[in-house]
């Protein structure tokens, strides 16, 4: 039943059972891989209507240094509370990223083909997420929500309450672990499952991430800093010039590959090894990658999935695309590949930031579902906005090359083999080995053989849009066995008060069946009698389908049915189907809304007249005095500040980023990020700034000669 490359006596490597996500773009792991192979950049534009709602000036569209583009997961807000029993104000408090990653947990566990409410065995959590700035909308209007104290507030939107929140709500009673590592968390998050699973914590592990930035908002675009200045990421590219963030959630849900096998169920990528570490000091500084750091790790996870750096073909690279990232990523990369000898071009790189955006504490789970999805699909998706190598990077003198467009992955006789990596601003880095699932012989059933389903929800609206769901999906996937369908149906999804039922043959007979009006009228008869009569062999398919009729209806009153008995000896899978259909409304807290009116702030033009003014009358030492202040503001008050070196008082490039931010508030002109290292101290930057300013009084005064020319 299972492929002759399986090796069924290593107890180590972990199966991908289920997957969830809510991306830009896509609600589902389908509509995401749609998206990757079409080669779909979601990262999008907020319109002035989405400014304004969330308190924002919309005339910041007309500034050419705001990048009004972020990759905007739909919906945000939107949850079904009755659903997962919150009251409406403990809905609204609570941050919709925390209601976002339970959604995905339930999700997960019903698209591994298991009922969230009763999955066997000790079920783990592990998750991943950033702080945002919702507890701070909450508290601007307080009076909304009497009896909501500091301590009330915490608990519904700290990290560190994640993982515990979804083990509650779910009934799950394995460990249960908040997983903080900035970019890299949610990778962290499923290496440290993996390590449960392995140790016997857990027999079941959901691990994840998620991520949404609220207020909802663009960015300023600073000269020499991380983001991008049109909202695209050009990961590996010539032209990169930083990131841009994105929203998002995922979660997958682990078991022991050998107990998945053993169980059934349907394996999307297998997991081979793992490993996490942390650069220490040896970069640039804390919010610096480093090379030895990623190598070391790359290397590490080598080992523990016991694979030749050969064997693997494509790399989900963390690429962010930024000019100083990028080409130390390859760099590790090349050196971790290096034990062997291997053609250029040999192993193909991408990343889905491309696609999505940083995702930050979701980004590395954004990449893991990616290459799972690719392993399972044979196909390697293209990574967007390439115009042609980083220059400082040589590609030529490695085994690795961008994959550029979307393509088939080439079998050999090995598995296909890929690495995921995730490296996090403080040094922790992950990076995960995956290879493609066995190939399991799907179980033989008689054509034409009648076949049970069976659909709960907790209303009607919703058990309607539930069959609607499963006719597209069965629609979309006319080779998938019926028995598999009804079994995953019966055994994998909670059963709630709205039920329906249909008895159907094959796909056709199930999608008519689904779209036209339930069946009702009370059930009669005795389950057992029935279930012993559709177990006895040979039994005509007229007579079958009039038992799993009379069956059908009983379970539609509520009868309890044991389903395992009804399939006797037959190999039933579990296989992937679309999960509940959440009925959301909006529970959002927002700040006021802008309105047209307010005094505006003064326009750079009418700040740089005193400034100017203050140079022609040589009173450049205010500037030094004002730079001093700014100084203090990135770096903190110190008595010696003026004399001393800017990286001797504890700069970094970060540290520089957010000073020139400050400065180009303050003076109105942007000195180029080089100019610290030149110049960096108060006075000599004084200097600077004096000289830039000058340049733009002769450049004014040039202009208006020729207007009134």
């Amino acid at each position: 039943m299972i492929d002759a490359d399986y090796d069924s006596g290593n107890d180590t490597h972990l199966a991908i059972i289920g997957l969830a996500c809510r991306f830009p773009g896509a609600a589902t792991p389908e509509e995401y891989w749609d998206n990757l192979v079409a080669g779909t950049d979601s990262v999008r534009s907020f319109t002035a209507e989405e400014l304004r709602e969330w308190g924002h000036d919309p005339a910041a569209l007309d500034d050419p240094r705001y990048v009004a583009m972020h990759g905007i997961v739909d919906g945000v807000g939107e949850f079904d509370a009755d659903f997962f029993q919150f009251s409406t104000r403990d809905a609204t408090v609570l941050n919709p990223q925390h209601r976002l990653f339970l959604e995905c947990a339930w999700e997960a566990l019903e698209r591994a083909g298991y009922d969230p409410r009763a999955t066997p065995g000790t079920v783990g959590v592990y998750a991943g997420a950033g702080r945002n700035g919702y507890p701070a909308l909450v508290q601007d209007q307080a009076d909304r929500f009497p009896g909501v104290d500091d301590l009330a507030l915490t608990i519904a939107n700290e990290p560190e309450h994640l993982a515990t929140r979804v083990s509650y709500k779910l009934g799950l009673t394995g460990p249960s672990m908040a997983v903080l590592t900035a970019c890299s968390s949610s990778l962290v998050a499923v290496h440290e499952a993996g390590r449960a699973l392995l140790a016997g914590d857990c027999d079941v592990a959901l691990a994840g991430g998620v991520t949404l930035r609220l207020p909802q908002a663009g960015y300023r675009y600073l000269e020499g800093g991380t983001m991008s200045p049109d909202g695209r990421c050009r990961t590996f590219s010539a032209d990169a010039k930083g990131i841009v963030g994105g929203d998002g959630a995922g979660v997958v849900v682990l078991r022991r590959l050998q107990d998945a096998l053993d169980d059934e169920d349907h394996v999307h990528a297998v997991i081979r090894g793992s490993a996490v570490n942390n650069d220490g000091h040896q970069r640039a500084g804390f919010t610096a990658p480093g090379v030895q750091g990623q190598r070391e790790v790359i290397r590490l996870a080598h080992a523990a999935a016991e694979v030749s750096p050969a064997s693997i073909s494509y790399v989900e690279t963390h690429g962010t695309g930024t000019p100083v990232g990028d080409p130390i990523e390859v760099s590790a990369l090349a050196q971790a590949f290096a034990q062997e000898p291997l053609p250029a071009g040999s192993v193909l790189l991408g990343s889905v930031k491309t696609n999505i955006g940083h995702t930050d504490t979701a980004a590395g789970v954004a990449g893991l579902i990616k290459t799972a999805l690719a392993l399972e699909h044979g196909t390697i998706p293209a990574t967007l906005h390439f115009a042609g190598p980083n220059p400082v990077i040589d590609f030529a003198a490695t085994p690795f090359a961008v994959n550029t467009e979307c393509r088939a992955w080439e079998a050999t006789a090995s598995p296909r083999r890929a690495g995921v990596s995730s490296f996090g601003i403080g040094g922790t880095n992950a990076h995960v080995v995956l290879e493609e699932a066995p190939r399991v012989a799907a179980p033989t059933e008689p054509p034409g053989r009648s076949q049970l389903l069976v659909l709960s929800a907790k209303s009607p609206a919703a058990l309607a849009a539930m069959a609607e769901r499963l006719a597209e999906h069965l629609l979309r996937r006319p080779a998938s066995a019926l028995a598999d369908v009804a079994w995953t149906l019966q055994t994998g999804r909670h059963a709630f008060a709205h039920r329906r039922y249909l008895v159907c043959a094959d796909h056709a007979q199930a999608v008519a069946a689904l779209r036209a009006a339930a069946t009702s009228g009370p059930g009669s008869g005795d389950p057992d009698q029935l279930l012993d009569r559709l177990g006895e062999p040979g039994l005509p398919q007229a007579e079958r389908a009039a038992l799993l009729d009379a069956l059908g209806r009983l379970w539609q009153d509520g009868t309890a049915i044991d389903w395992e008995r009804l399939h006797g000896t037959a190999r039933r899978r579990r296989v992937p189907l679309p999960s509940y259909p959440f009925e959301r409304r909006r529970h959002l807290v927002q700040p006021e809304p802008f309105t047209e009116g307010l005094t505006p702030s003064a326009g750079v033009g009418e700040e740089l007249v005193p400034h100017i003014r203050g140079i022609e009358d040589g009173a450049a030492r205010s500037i030094e005095d004002r730079l001093a202040v700014l100084f203090a503001k990135v770096l903190g008050e110190s008595d010696d500040l003026v004399q001393r070196d800017f990286f001797e008082l504890g700069g970094d490039s970060l540290t520089a980023v957010q000073l020139f931010s400050l400065v180009e508030d303050e003076f109105g002109v942007a000195p180029p990020l080089e100019a610290i290292f030149d110049a960096p101290t108060v006075p000599e930057f004084a200097s600077v700034v004096v000289e830039l300013l000058t340049t733009l009084r002769a450049t004014e005064a040039g202009s208006n000669v020729r207007g009134t020319s």
